[in-house]
């Protein structure tokens, strides 16, 4: 595409050229051919004589630069030239600049992932000293700490300066402008925020004799929505699940705690954490483990010397508690980094997949701004052949090209911030499917400014080194007579075919693995989930936030069910605490009761149901009864599906049969069919239903509970009435999670969704620009061959072998590229293996139509020119310079 403008463009150059250095004399048509035929080709003309002259300039000016005094003049100079001589050129500078633009967005965008989730670290004072601890069991990690095993390691170690501890995640329904609404925050210990030596935005952290006290620290943007910034809140009362709390400060804007991606907005003393969530502080067990730990780094203590006094620590507390913390270690890494419990080497692995990648993408867009550039370094051939006789350094040249390419660079880099900004806007809006506050948003910050300043200068050099290589070392022979200058006798490829043939394979690998996550996403959206995927609304609440008993909370969600129930177009109503395909709920090891106990998995999902669970999930029972209205105590009821049946009793008859559980006894009343739980592409889990009105006393829901309505109303219409439902039974309850299927189900594909839509994109723009840069290639070999097709046309020959004779050329680059692009392809797609769904990496239908449509885009691009080689009329080829 910039291959039409360089002929253009070389004489106005090199009048320029000849003018500026010799003497800005009328040029014309005799003239130039006179004076340099004459001066180059006899060796006594104008042009040796102006050479002479100006090495013997040359000669002082380098004297004075050894003296360093115009070496920033000479720079300037340089930019100067490079801007004005791509002014020149605006079509071939807006295609570079898009084309390296487009892999320098995509590098930029996956790069704000890494800074996001590699890079990261706590928005804290001094962060390199602040260290996150984890115990290990068997070298096991990670888990959280045990109170006492905490008090341990807090008064026995000398190389902290501070450790404190915090519970991760605590609900809570906090009053304001508007209706109640439920946020989660953190207890923490009162020397928290001094241990993590944060500064607020308003107030202070707790103080030491706070650690019992009711007080409350509030997150930056809960202080901005539900109190409106108030800048008097210090000293306030609010309200944390109906009870009174007094405002000490205001956290700083970006800290939402010390983990990388969890997102909580209040922080309490660890004190109150039994008055806001019953139940769950333990001071006493070594068995529960419950708070993570942050410590402080004493100055000049090495990591080594914690490592080996944590050890010693380790072993210690292995001797004196044997039962509960045998095998018992230690491990710290630098606090706000991922964790390894959170599936650390898988995001890891995805983000490095994804950044092969992107430099895959900026490889393809650097070959064709490559083949662009040396398509306008041969319209320069005899600029330079000029610059060249008249004194100019081969250095020079090659100084002045890459001067120009990076100039280029830079402005793709420009371009590639601005598209960057906008996508990361666009995967900050991907869901996670979880339900608790995660934070998996990503922005551009510094880190990944200077990371594209720097691959922008990498890129320019890239791009432009082999065509300023080539421009500055011309045969002045050649040059002078137009020639290409990488056309050398003999040869049958090019540069410039090189070049192509690296941009369609890459692109070829790209567009397979775009192919398979493709497929994989498909797979993964008609998997049978087990349950309706369409025509259900879901909203939870969670009554005990408000104080509610366990008896009280199954007679409201008794008494919702029967007000939603009765709302026009409402078809069923029933109550669980967490529908499927969350990421994870709970979980316990199962017995089979009167049987020899199985030694391998027996991890079962739970799930709470109330009557009317599995009519309104569409979950078919195929044996036995669904639960009635059952009483609290009475023997327990289970219903569970038939992965469970199979593991446990075969082809028995499981009915009346019972397990044994979590330290409870259940009598199976049911079966059901298998379900998806905790996430679309898992093997077949275990699942057991309990009943909502016998759990919910001995085991109350940490996520709350939420009902499920299966009506054909409008969803926001009919969102408004069960909202409307629940206030009218108790207006200061908080609603939450409310969300059609459709919703939660697009949010449960999130990870085929997130890299269909990425490796979509991605390969999209390699196409675009290996097509580009093959039809780039064509239409400068037939601007070359121009005088040739008018002879082979002249001489009889028919348009029609003409343009066989281009398309031939085209297609025997791309098929060598397919060739080696498809053995790349298949070795590639073997490490994305773990991330499909449903799909073989050596998908049979990827491998055969993606070849077949990349063949048909560089028939296309290789056919357009061939078209206009073939409609050249002959005798105007045969004047064609």
């Amino acid at each position: 595409m910039a291959y039409l403008w360089t002929e253009q463009a070389v004489d106005h150059d090199s009048r320029n050229t000849y003018q500026e250095l010799v003497g800005k004399k009328t040029w014309s048509e005799s003239s130039r051919s006179e004076g340099v035929a004459g001066g180059f080709l006899s060796g006594d003309g104008i042009i040796l004589q102006s050479r002479d002259r100006l090495r013997e300039q040359s000669g002082r000016v380098r004297r004075i630069n050894t003296r360093g005094e115009n070496r920033m003049l000479a720079w300037i100079s340089e930019m100067k030239h490079a801007l004005r001589r791509l002014s020149r050129s605006p079509g071939f500078v807006a295609a570079a600049v898009i084309s390296i633009g487009l892999g320098i967005a995509a590098n930029s965008t996956i790069f704000s992932m890494v800074s996001k989730f590699v890079l990261h670290t706590a928005p804290v004072g001094d962060p390199a000293t602040l260290l996150a601890l984890h115990t290990t069991y068997s070298n096991e990690c990670c888990n959280a700490f045990s109170w006492p095993l905490f008090t341990d390691v807090r008064d026995q170690t000398k190389s902290f300066s501070g450790v404190a501890s915090y519970y991760e995640l605590l609900p809570a329904s906090i009053g304001g402008t508007g209706e109640p609404e439920r946020v989660w925050g953190q207890a923490t210990t009162a020397n928290f925020f001094d241990v993590a030596q944060l500064g607020m935005t308003l107030g202070r952290g707790f103080a030491g004799d706070e650690e019992h006290r009711p007080v409350v620290v509030l997150g930056n943007r809960l202080w901005k929505r539900r109190f409106a910034a108030d800048p008097r809140i210090a000293g306030k009362t609010v309200l944390l699940s109906g009870r009174p709390f007094t405002v000490v400060g205001v956290a700083p804007p970006l800290f939402r705690g010390i983990d990388l991606v969890l997102d909580c907005e209040f922080w309490v003393p660890l004190g109150n954490l039994d008055a806001l969530q019953p139940n769950t502080a333990n001071l006493t067990s070594r068995e529960f483990r419950w708070v993570a730990v942050i410590a402080r780094l004493k100055s000049g203590v090495t990591p080594a010397q914690t490592s080996g006094e944590l050890n010693g620590i380790g072993q210690r507390l292995a001797r004196a508690y044997p039962s509960t913390d045998k095998d018992l270690g230690f491990r710290f890494e630098q606090a706000g980094s991922l964790q390894p419990s959170r599936d650390k080497s898988t995001i890891l692995l995805f983000l490095g997949a994804l950044t092969v990648v992107v430099l895959l993408v900026l490889c393809i867009a650097c070959a064709n701004v490559a083949n662009l550039f040396l398509a306008q370094a041969s319209g320069r051939q005899k600029e330079m052949a000029v610059r060249l006789a008249l004194g100019a350094t081969r250095g020079q040249l090659l100084r002045q090209m890459l001067t120009e390419s990076v100039l280029l660079s830079i402005g793709g880099g420009l371009v590639g911030v601005a598209i960057s900004l906008w996508a990361t806007q666009a995967l900050s809006a991907f869901r996670i499917p979880a339900p608790v506050p995660l934070d998996f948003g990503v922005s551009v910050d510094w880190k990944v400014l200077l990371y594209t300043f720097f691959m922008s200068i990498g890129a320019g050099l890239l791009f432009g080194l082999a065509p300023a290589w080539a421009v500055s070392r011309p045969v002045l022979s050649s040059a002078l007579k137009g020639e290409d200058i990488l056309a050398r006798p003999g040869r049958r490829w090019t540069l410039r075919n090189v070049l192509v043939v690296s941009q369609i394979s890459m692109s070829l690998i790209l567009l397979c693995i775009t192919g398979l996550f493709l497929r994989s996403l498909q797979s993964a959206a008609s998997t049978n989930v087990g349950f309706r995927s369409h025509g259900l609304l879901m909203m939870s609440v969670d009554p005990r936030l408000n104080g509610y008993t366990p008896e009280r909370t199954a007679q409201f969600l008794n008494q919702l069910r029967e007000q939603v129930s009765a709302l026009p177009g409402v078809s069923s109503v029933a109550a669980t605490d967490v529908v499927p395909l969350y990421g994870g709920h709970r979980s316990d090891g199962f017995q089979a009761e009167g049987r020899p106990p199985v030694d391998d998995e027996t991890s079962t999902e739970l799930y709470m149901a109330s009557p009317g669970y599995f009519e309104t999930m569409g979950t078919p029972l195929i044996a036995g009864r669904a639960f009635a209205t059952e009483s609290p105590t009475a023997p327990k009821l289970a219903v569970v599906n038939e992965a469970f049946v199979q593991r446990f009793f075969k082809n028995e008859n499981p009915l009346g049969q019972h397990v044994n559980g979590g330290g409870v006894r259940y009598k199976i009343i049911g079966v059901a069919k298998n379900i998806k739980a905790r996430t679309i592409g898992e093997n077949q889990r275990m699942v057991l239903y309990r009943s909502v009105d016998q759990t919910i006393g001995s085991d109350p829901s940490f996520m709350g509970y939420s009902l499920v309505v299966q009506s054909s109303v409008a969803p926001g219409l009919l969102a408004a009435a069960v909202r409307g439902e629940i206030h009218s039974l108790d207006p200061t309850l908080a609603v939450y999670n409310s969300e059609t299927i459709e919703e939660h189900m697009r949010s449960a594909l999130f990870l085929p969704r997130l890299a269909g839509t990425l490796f979509g994109v991605f390969g999209f723009v390699g196409l675009v620009l290996a097509a580009v840069g093959l039809y780039g290639v064509m239409s400068y070999s037939v601007s070359r061959r121009t005088k040739e097709i008018g002879i082979r046309l002249a001489l009889g020959a028919q348009t029609g072998g003409v343009q066989i004779l281009i398309i031939r050329q085209g297609m025997t680059l791309t098929l060598i590229a397919a060739a080696l692009g498809l053995c790349a392809a298949l070795a590639v797609a073997k490490l994305a293996s773990s991330f499909l769904y449903g799909v073989q990496p050596h998908d049979l239908v990827t491998f055969t139509i993606v070849p077949v449509f990349l063949g048909g885009v560089a028939l296309l691009a290789s056919w357009i020119p061939a078209r206009r080689a073939a409609r050249v009329d002959p005798l105007t080829a045969l004047r064609y310079e």
